[in-house]
């Protein structure tokens, strides 16, 4: 008994002592605080505000931080959209702009054609950043597209008059005929629509506007009144035999992406010169009329079955047709549509991607966001859902450039929420 009362002072002891040590590791002192892997949620500022005016700026820590903010707001983009609602609610709660922003714009409307099948939050932010009222906008959801997917994008679209999915669906690939059929689908709809519009512009989901509404309108204006933009040329003579067996990527230094091995299956119609060029476009309306119309249209886009990857000539040979209306067939590259970081062109062109390259081409990551703000094309592409810190920012960025160039009052629910640290910082 003796020998366990002499023990007994020191358990306790002992169970004293482990139960500080317990209390230290699961709350340390603040004063010496254990280092983690992941930093504290204030190092994140104003989320995501904060960050991406950094990132914009070039910051060099913004980068690594951002590695740890990637908490986009998607999920509630995604919950106003579960259920159909009333209409107002959705449109005031996805922060839809719902007036002209000025005069200028409401007098000239463009009308879109978006071709999308998955990232459903990302499709919102891309439509709602491209959206005003006097525009026109066709939907193609891709046949592929679960079935929740394109509920959610008909409760969105029923909410809207000018808002339509295309009237076929279907499959589309990334390149390839279905994605021209899809683009002469949405056309044909667009031209029998009660709308009025003075140009087209084709996107896809992975797209991204850098310019505001105003700033393509007086782009289009300033260089192409009444013309069309189709960057392209005439097929290289080193490839003139041989075509359509892979596809064909021309960048404006004059690389050529893809290992063609075979030769066109029959000789181009009507004696056509083939060129080629980007799958993206700004067509004035005239033109799109003579495209579902003109014998010559029609054939080459039979002859076009054949060819892979066809969208990359069919658009910019038709516009280098002398007659064609607002045709420019001296053109080359010439239009500022797209920001593309071609994996060739790293060093001379542009930086290197930050983010990964997919097919030759970059998938933006955050530090790529200064080099895309600074290009003077009209969209960037690639982005996707596994960086959507870059939507974010380049969303929120997009917005407060349109409502600084509004002339009208802006409604409260056109803005985003927590965006006073960026709106400050970019009006420095």
């Amino acid at each position: 008994m003796s020998q366990l009362r002499a023990t007994k002072p020191g358990l306790l002891v002992c169970t004293a002592v482990c139960v500080c040590v317990f209390l230290y590791l699961r709350d340390p002192p603040p004063e010496e605080p254990e280092e983690s892997t992941y930093p504290a949620a204030v190092e994140c500022g104003f989320y995501p505000d904060e960050l991406c005016s950094a990132l914009c700026e070039g910051k060099e820590a913004a980068p690594q931080i951002a590695t740890f903010c990637k908490n986009p707001h998607g999920s509630q983009i995604l919950a106003h959209l579960r259920t159909p609602g009333n209409c107002s609610r959705i449109s005031q709660e996805v922060h839809f702009i719902t007036r002209p922003l000025s005069a200028e714009e409401g007098n000239f409307s463009l009308a879109y054609i978006v071709t999308t099948h998955k990232d459903l939050a990302m499709f919102v932010q891309l439509l709602r950043s491209i959206y005003v009222p006097q525009n026109l906008y066709c939907i193609h959801v891709d046949k592929k597209a679960p079935k929740k997917y394109k509920s959610a994008v008909q409760t969105l679209v029923s909410c809207f008059e000018n808002i339509f999915i295309s009237s076929k669906g279907g499959r589309v690939a990334h390149t390839g005929f279905t994605r021209l059929q899809a683009d002469l689908t949405c056309m044909r709809d667009l031209v029998r629509s009660k709308f009025q519009w003075n140009y087209v512009l084709n996107l896809c989901g992975h797209d991204f506007p850098i310019k505001t509404n105003k700033e393509i309108i007086r782009y289009i204006r300033s260089k192409w009144t009444d013309k069309n933009i189709t960057p392209g040329v005439i097929q290289p003579p080193n490839v003139t035999s041989e075509t359509s067996g892979s596809r064909l990527e021309f960048t404006p230094e004059g690389s050529i992406y893809g290992s063609p091995n075979r030769r066109f299956k029959d000789e181009p119609p009507h004696n056509l010169t083939i060129y080629f060029g980007s799958a993206y476009y700004v067509l004035t309306r005239k033109f799109v009329e003579f495209v579902l119309t003109d014998i010559r249209a029609k054939d080459l886009l039979q002859w076009s079955r054949d060819v892979q990857s066809p969208e990359q000539h069919y658009w910019v040979t038709l516009n280098r047709l002398k007659d064609a209306p607002g045709a420019t067939p001296d053109a080359g590259w010439e239009g500022d549509i797209r920001a593309i970081k071609w994996r060739n062109e790293e060093g001379s062109v542009h930086d290197g991607c930050k983010g990964r390259y997919v097919h030759e081409s970059c998938v933006y990551g955050p530090g790529d966001l200064p080099w895309i703000i600074r290009s003077p094309s009209l969209f960037a592409s690639k982005v996707d859902s596994t960086d959507p810190l870059v939507v974010t920012c380049l969303e929120r960025r997009h917005r407060l450039q349109a409502l600084r160039q509004a002339e009208v009052p802006a409604e409260p629910h056109w803005r985003f929420q927590q965006e006073s640290h960026f709106n400050t910082k970019r009006s420095r």
